[in-house]
């Protein structure tokens, strides 16, 4: 694949950049360069082939460079760049609502565009503020999260997050949280799938309700599989129990589906694979399959019909918005993107291919410091006994395994498997055994 030529211009100093969610100190004096990538593989900077065993950051779904994401956002910034959001509009972003509707479960029929997952769950949270405000029920004030959640970095996001690491450096954040158990218990690793117990956890939500009282509380948000802290797949009817305790309590259910949207599990998105509707859901990631910066908030259509039916006639309806929500060239690569999924039948690969990516990750089971292995469609959990230091030798294996030829991400000891939904069975082998190869050297 041919490179631009400001992409090849030498590199000569790495100290300018602070680098995000990486150690700048560690990694400046041992970096890790990708120059290229096409399809499901990376190039170093020494010349190294990586398989991408993430998708990235689990967004390139489609695999990397597809020149027709390429074309149609060059296309487009050859006839409109940008069109300023606020009371304009281009036919780009109405095209692309529409279109991303048709895949949402029913009743989804509006789309408010961000440029990010963090944004996204920023923006569903005034959503719900919103709605409740219209409702006349302003008093519901809280909003319930889980232990173990990750919901993007912007100051609600952190405020959600369940991960230590995400909240410690943070102490400022938005009050009235309270947090769900999570989901994963010790005495059920290494179980395929959902697991067979746990569903009565969901009844923690009862528990804030009679605590608190269910009328002071806005929305509950989940991630039907908790991603960035190992993927942790839900019991069987937990969903199910929430949804319940929702809707006898009016309050609004919110699905963080920044990663498990777009065929992560099979389906479009855990809405579909679960059998479970929220009122809610949140997107980012493989929204433009990682091509160009974008985020995505899905309502139902009682909640977007709330909010602009309780403004005065050609008012504006809701205070919120960002300079590049819906940019041209964002949506150009998300109509693309999406023609992608439609045309390949990625979906329906992601479906077919799961029990064989399953059968090869529980391969690992047997390797001495594999401590715990999950997994659900194309996304599982590879986690290592710590050393004594929790997430030191997750840092350590993701580093080794991209010099042994496959990039994994990690988060603390976990590493999170997610290939291209575009991958084969040849595919999964290698990646798996590639991380077979790293996981015996320790």
């Amino acid at each position: 694949m041919a490179m631009p030529a400001a992409a090849n211009q030498p590199t000569n100093s790495l100290e300018q950049h602070w680098m995000p969610f990486s150690a700048n100190r560690d990694f400046k004096a041992d970096p890790r360069l990708v120059v290229k990538s096409e399809g499901v593989y990376l190039w170093d900077h020494k010349g190294g082939q990586v398989i991408d065993g993430s998708s990235g950051l689990f967004n390139v779904a489609a695999g990397h460079g597809r020149q027709e994401i390429a074309d149609a956002v060059y296309a487009q910034m050859q006839m409109n760049d940008y069109t300023a959001p606020f009371g304009l509009g281009h036919s780009g972003s109405f095209a692309f609502a529409e279109k991303l509707s048709r895949i949402l479960p029913d009743p989804f029929n509006h789309v408010f565009f961000t440029n990010s997952g963090s944004e996204s769950i920023d923006t569903a949270l005034k959503i719900i503020m919103a709605y409740h405000r219209a409702r006349g029920d302003a008093q519901r004030s809280r909003f319930v999260s889980r232990e173990r959640a990750y919901h993007g970095v912007n100051i609600g996001g952190v405020s959600l997050s369940g991960m230590v690491k995400n909240r410690e450096t943070f102490p400022v954040v938005m009050p009235n949280i309270v947090m769900l158990r999570h989901t994963w218990d010790e005495s059920r690793r290494f179980e395929r799938g959902q697991p067979e117990e746990g569903a009565e956890l969901a009844n923690d939500l009862q528990r804030f309700c009679d605590t608190y009282g269910g009328t002071t509380i806005a929305a509950v948000f989940v991630e039907p599989v908790a991603g960035s802290t190992g993927t942790l797949v839900p019991p069987k009817g937990y969903l199910e129990r929430l949804r319940e305790i929702c809707d006898a309590n009016g309050i609004l259910l919110v699905f963080d589906e920044v990663i498990t949207g777009f065929g992560r599990l099979g389906t479009p998105f855990a809405s579909h694979a679960f059998n479970v509707t929220p009122d809610i859901i949140t997107m980012a990631k493989a929204l433009t399959n990682g091509a160009i910066p974008m985020g995505a908030v899905a309502t139902r259509d009682k909640v977007y019909e709330t909010v602009v039916g309780a403004a005065p006639d050609k008012a504006i309806e809701f205070f919120h918005g960002y300079t590049y929500s819906g940019h041209p060239a964002a949506c150009a690569a998300g109509l693309a993107t999406l023609d992608i999924y439609e045309r390949e039948g990625l979906f329906d690969r992601a479906a077919e291919l799961s029990d064989y990516f399953l059968d090869a990750i529980w391969s690992l089971k047997d390797i001495d410091c594999v401590f715990d292995l999950r997994g659900y469609g194309l996304m599982a959990g590879v986690e290592v006994q710590h050393d004594g230091v929790p997430g030191r030798r997750g840092t350590a294996l993701q580093k080794q395994m991209f010099w042994d030829g496959v990039h994994v991400k990690f988060t603390g000891d976990t590493a999170i498997v997610a290939p291209p939904l575009v991958s084969e069975r040849r595919h999964v082998d290698e990646i798996v055994e590639k991380m077979a190869k790293t996981l015996k050297t320790v």
